[in-house]
């Protein structure tokens, strides 16, 4: 299994009922489909990759920026405060804030706008090659993700942390391979052109 890898997308809201404010607050921690920021490639996660049968075998945290000792909730094999649901769009999270300085904190961040944004972190099994395809294109590294092994949690976090985004050791070998190869192909294609001129 790889390394844990975490993404930042999506939104997270706080909810109100009948004008009333509730500590309920919801967001997708993963959005199919849709291309992510450039992390050195583009990544996107396929309509499929995450199933409900795999969140509800998952012990997952809901935490505050990803911090292990800011949990805000929790979800084991599909049972508990925080509630996934897989749909059409994406992975989606709901959760009450708990009544404590870190539930009233992270309700105040998001009732001023300040925290708006959600994240995921999960795992991908290296060794099932139909789990995820890297290519290049336009000059440009894709990876996409068509089957997630485990979830860890999912996060409302203050900004898009590509730059805390880890990719493991033997993922990046095999980015690495795909650009050495292009490298390769281009010094080819440069001799050859060279050749007939």
């Amino acid at each position: 299994m790889e390394d844990k890898i975490i993404r930042n997308i999506g939104n997270c809201e706080l909810r109100t009922l009948d004008g009333q404010e509730s500590r309920t607050i919801t967001g997708y921690a993963v959005v199919f489909e849709s291309e992510s920021n450039d992390l050195g490639f583009i990544e996107v996660i396929k309509r499929g990759a995450i199933t409900q049968e795999l969140v509800d075998s998952c012990d997952i945290f809901c935490k505050f920026n990803h911090d292990d000792n800011k949990v805000l909730a929790r979800s084991n094999m599909g049972k508990g405060s925080l509630k996934l649901t897989v749909d059409d769009k994406g992975l989606r999270y709901e959760f009450d804030a708990p009544n404590t300085d870190l539930g009233n904190e992270l309700l105040e961040y998001i009732k001023r706008g300040d925290l708006y944004q959600s994240s995921f972190a999960f795992a991908l099994d290296i060794d099932d090659k139909s789990a995820q395809k890297w290519e290049s294109r336009s000059g440009k590294y894709y990876r996409t993700i068509y089957k997630i092994a485990a979830l860890y949690d999912v996060s409302p976090v203050w900004q898009p942390a590509y730059s805390e985004t880890s990719v493991d050791k033997r993922s990046m070998e095999e980015f690495n391979s795909i650009i050495e190869k292009d490298k390769k192909l281009d010094n080819m294609l440069e001799d050859l052109k060279n050749y007939y001129i």
